[in-house]
C-alpha cells in the first residue's frame, strides 16, 4: 500500500502542470483503478479554464466537489442552458464573517460547470465508481466546445454572471 500525502509540494506540482496545459487544468487520480467503488481525484483549475458544461446522466452518479485550495463557482443550468444557480465555495481564507461553503454535492444529471475564481485553485472531486469512459460525461449541446473562441466568449459571460452574484 502506498500512502499519498497531499503536501503543498504535491498541490503546487499539480498547479504547475495545469498552467502548462492547453485547457489550463490538470487532474491527478487518487483512486488506483477505474473499477474502484469510489473515484476520487484532485483537479487544479486555472482562472481562464473553460470547462464545457456537462452532466453525468448516461451513467448517473452524484458528484461531490470540495475546495482544497482557492475559491470556485459552481454554475448549474436547465436543459436549455439557462443558468439556474451559482454556488460559491472555497477554503476558509475566502469565507468572510458569515463563512463560505467548502463544497457542494451535485445530483446526477445536473448540467454544470466549475469556474476557478482565484489563481492556483484545487478541487477534490468524488464520484461513485466504477468509471465508464464512454458514459462518464455528456457535454451540453447548447454550450460551445472547449479551446474555441466561442468557448472563451462563453466563459467571459459566465464569469460576469458569477461576479454579479458576489456583490
Amino acid at each position: 500500500m502506498t500512502l499519498t500525502n497531499f503536501t503543498p509540494a504535491y498541490l503546487n506540482a499539480l498547479i504547475s502542470e495545469a498552467a502548462k496545459s492547453p485547457r489550463l487544468r490538470q487532474h491527478q487520480n487518487i483512486h488506483t483503478s477505474y473499477q474502484d467503488p469510489c473515484q476520487r481525484f484532485m483537479n487544479a483549475i486555472g482562472v481562464d479554464s473553460y470547462m464545457r458544461p456537462h452532466r453525468h446522466s448516461l451513467d448517473p452518479k452524484a458528484e461531490t466537489l470540495i475546495a482544497v485550495k482557492g475559491l470556485f463557482a459552481l454554475v448549474t443550468f436547465d436543459d436549455e442552458g439557462t443558468v439556474q444557480e451559482i454556488i460559491h465555495f472555497g477554503t476558509e481564507k475566502y469565507g468572510g464573517p458569515e463563512g463560505l461553503s467548502v463544497g457542494a454535492d451535485l445530483p446526477a444529471g445536473t448540467w454544470h460547470t466549475i469556474i476557478a475564481r482565484v489563481p492556483d485553485a484545487v478541487l477534490l472531486e468524488l464520484k461513485a465508481g466504477p468509471y465508464d469512459q464512454n458514459a462518464a460525461k455528456e457535454p451540453a449541446p447548447w454550450a460551445p466546445e472547449e479551446q474555441t473562441v466561442e468557448g472563451d466568449d462563453f466563459l467571459i459571460k459566465l464569469k460576469s454572471l458569477v461576479d454579479l452574484t458576489c456583490q
